[in-house]
């Protein structure tokens, strides 16, 4: 709810503070430390994305606050909203393992089952999508960045529901089931009003991935 991207930003990272403790929660278990580890590398290339996003939107801008930049998106120079709008979408990527940072998401899945399906399915991945839905008006005048979107959700979604069907781990299967599901949902995100079936599909995912 909040308009500051300084406030999304910080606790998009407790969000991946809370993720890496939950995976690697069995320290003595090397697998799940080395997942942990993995979940966490890998989902740092997106926050440097949204860091870097947020601080040339500031440049261009000279404001932190969502709405603002939003109405003046129209007077902002031409490469800040490149830049922004490249660097907002490698931030989802990594956050809500799209292609070609969907590798962590299977291994995450090392974490307790009921509480990585609250925290994972239900809250870590979304916020990439989040931070791409809410930040869209933004970028509306890019040509080339709903098509990027839309390229990256379609592969994404192919690509893993693939992969589940090799999967002989029945809690794998259901991370790629999720990555595919997100794909659904980016790739929405990428269509002209696809805004709100976009939506109404993060919060379908979130109870059904909860109850799977």
């Amino acid at each position: 709810l909040t308009d500051s991207l300084i406030a999304l930003y910080a606790f998009w990272e407790v969000l991946g503070i809370c993720s890496f403790g939950l995976i690697a929660f069995w320290l003595r278990d090397e697998t799940s430390f080395a997942a942990g580890v993995k979940a966490f590398v890998t989902t740092r290339f997106g926050d440097i994305g949204l860091l870097a996003g947020i601080a040339v939107l500031w440049v261009g801008g000279g404001t932190f606050s969502i709405r603002e930049l939003i109405d003046q998106a129209g007077t902002l120079p031409e490469w800040t909203l490149a830049a922004a709008g490249g660097l907002f979408i490698l931030a989802a990527v990594g956050k809500s393992a799209q292609f070609p940072l969907h590798i962590w998401r299977p291994d995450a899945m090392e974490a307790p089952t009921t509480s990585t399906a609250l925290i994972h399915a239900a809250c870590m991945v979304n916020a990439g999508l989040y931070l791409l839905l809410r930040t869209r008006p933004l970028f509306d005048g890019l040509a080339w960045w709903t098509t990027a979107v839309l390229a990256i959700g379609t592969i994404t979604a192919f690509l893993a529901a693939v992969l589940a069907t090799v999967e002989n781990d029945f809690k794998r299967a259901l991370a790629y089931c999720t990555i595919s599901q997100l794909g659904y949902v980016t790739a929405a995100i990428g269509l002209a009003g696809g805004v709100l079936p976009a939506t109404a599909h993060v919060l379908s995912h979130s109870i059904f991935k909860a109850l799977l």
